[in-house]
């Protein structure tokens, strides 16, 4: 999701990251890779999945304990007739699955990525395949909602996020408290001693560049060329510079929606004032008479509403949040009640409680961000990703809180891609990021919107392939014209 920074010497930095609590040892050469063919489901075409391989990889649960209990690490190749190297891809989220991708989203690597790389990437530790984090789904069912209402409702949420981590961790195994970006960096290199590579051409996407940043800071010698795309800023070191940041970027975002709905006449809200029209459905969410935007069977709150406008911005699919407000608009309060969820069910976003430190430590202190957020945004007044800090409030603090980065000895510098009108990963936390790495990165400005840019045209990719194939670093100050949504 999203940051900022300040720069620190490197062996503070060091200390600061925990990285020189890890062993300094070389990870210890694992045995073979056992490649078969991926397994299809019944759900999914067979020629979509055929060609990709999967395998699995034992990594220990904690390398500060590299002896210590081991766990599977899934993995998944598509190989190239004549490889120049290994391109890896970490994936998003948290909760993206990189297996996936290789299995069914090819489509997002262009064939001369394809022609050019064995494209290799993996379920990151606690996700889909990987040992991943699960919980009783009916716990999760009720877990208590970002907007809190009071002191009542505060200590409710510290009671609700230490009794699911409690069950989470009893339904997961000792890796729940081992999922930091920083154990899977070590992961990863783990994954370029098992593959043979002496280096990795590394393209990290949204939560996944955070991962790219980590290992390069570690080792940056095992590094051949780095993409950055959707830049994650580790660098925002306090909960309100945080949450000023993220209610910045997905308003900015919204606003570019408004604009175009404005003069855009096959919008289904032209005309229309939508800053009158989402005050109405923030209010009518909060009383209880919207269905949720996701999953119609509830009823919204001003939290889930906003959410689902905000995934709506990451094409963007300006025309879809159109149609979804109208429809809310037009809609009646839902009278069904979904049953009750049972069995176990996957719970991705601990991940955030392991590498973003956001302590709030009263009702009164949270209540004042919000009033601080309202206060300077004009529609947008609940920062989508406010779950990343009601959800770990009242937990240990994080193995991997937020610093600037401290690259050293990268021979090519790292590419860095971001939209002007992320809504998700700022612009400013991109160019914060840049700043930190200084002389060994590179900022590319798409000059349009969405979250993820490398296929958001022909410049973006053309600059993306030329850096991972022939290490062709753009000129500073780069930049792609804008191409305009058409969804």
């Amino acid at each position: 999701m999203m940051l900022r920074s300040t720069t620190w010497g490197a062996i503070t930095g060091l200390v600061l990251a925990g990285l020189v609590a890890l062993p300094a040892a070389a990870v210890a050469t694992p045995d073979p890779l056992q490649w078969t063919d991926c397994e299809v489901k019944p759900t999914e075409d067979p020629e979509v999945v055929r060609g990709s391989q999967c395998a699995t990889l034992q990594v220990p649960v904690d390398w500060n304990h590299p002896n210590g209990p081991k766990f599977g690490l899934a993995l998944a190749r598509r190989t190239a007739k004549v490889p120049v190297g290994t391109l890896f891809f970490a994936p998003g989220g948290p909760g993206d699955s990189g297996v996936d991708r290789i299995r069914t989203g090819m489509s997002r690597f262009t064939k001369t990525l394809q022609d050019n790389f064995d494209i290799v990437s993996f379920d990151p530790r606690g996700i889909a395949r990987s040992n991943p984090i699960v919980c009783s789904a009916a716990l999760l069912a009720q877990q208590p909602s970002p907007l809190i209402a009071g002191p009542k409702a505060f200590t409710e949420t510290i009671r609700y996020n230490r009794a699911l981590a409690k069950d989470c961790r009893a339904n997961t195994g000792p890796l729940y408290d081992h999922v930091d970006t920083l154990q899977s960096v070590r992961d990863v290199e783990a994954i370029r001693v098992a593959l043979g590579e002496p280096k990795l051409t590394f393209h990290g996407s949204s939560y996944g560049t955070l991962l790219g940043q980590q290992y390069a800071e570690r080792y940056p010698h095992r590094l051949r060329a780095l993409v950055l795309e959707s830049v994650f800023d580790h660098g925002d070191t306090t909960t309100g510079r945080w949450l000023d940041d993220q209610a910045a970027t997905v308003q900015d975002s919204f606003t570019e929606f408004v604009n175009w709905c404005g003069k855009t006449t096959t919008c289904s809200l032209y005309g229309r004032d939508i800053s009158a029209l989402w005050a109405d459905l923030v209010a009518r969410a909060g009383r209880g008479e919207l269905p949720d935007p996701r999953q119609s069977a509830l009823k919204a709150t001003p939290y889930t509403l906003t959410f689902g406008a905000f995934r709506q911005l990451y094409e963007p699919r300006w025309g879809a949040l159109a149609d979804l407000l109208k429809r809310l608009d037009e809609s009646v309060p839902p009278t069904g009640q979904p049953p009750a969820p049972t069995g176990l069910a996957p719970n991705p976003l601990a991940a955030f409680c392991r590498d973003l430190s956001l302590p709030v430590r009263t009702y009164g202190e949270y209540a004042a961000h919000l009033r601080r957020i309202a206060r300077t945004t004009a529609d947008l007044k609940v920062p989508p990703t406010l779950m990343a800090v009601t959800n770990c409030i009242g937990l240990p603090k994080a193995p991997n809180p937020q610093r600037d980065i401290e690259v050293h000895g990268l021979r090519t510098p790292a590419l860095l891609l971001n939209s002007l009108h992320d809504p998700a990963t700022s612009y400013a936390g991109a160019t914060s990021v840049a700043r930190q790495l200084g002389r060994y990165g590179v900022l590319v400005t798409y000059e349009g919107w969405g979250h993820g840019v490398y296929n958001s045209g022909a410049c973006t990719r053309q600059t993306v392939d030329d850096y991972l194939v022939a290490l062709k670093v753009p000129p500073r100050g780069a930049r792609c014209a804008a191409v305009p949504p058409t969804g």
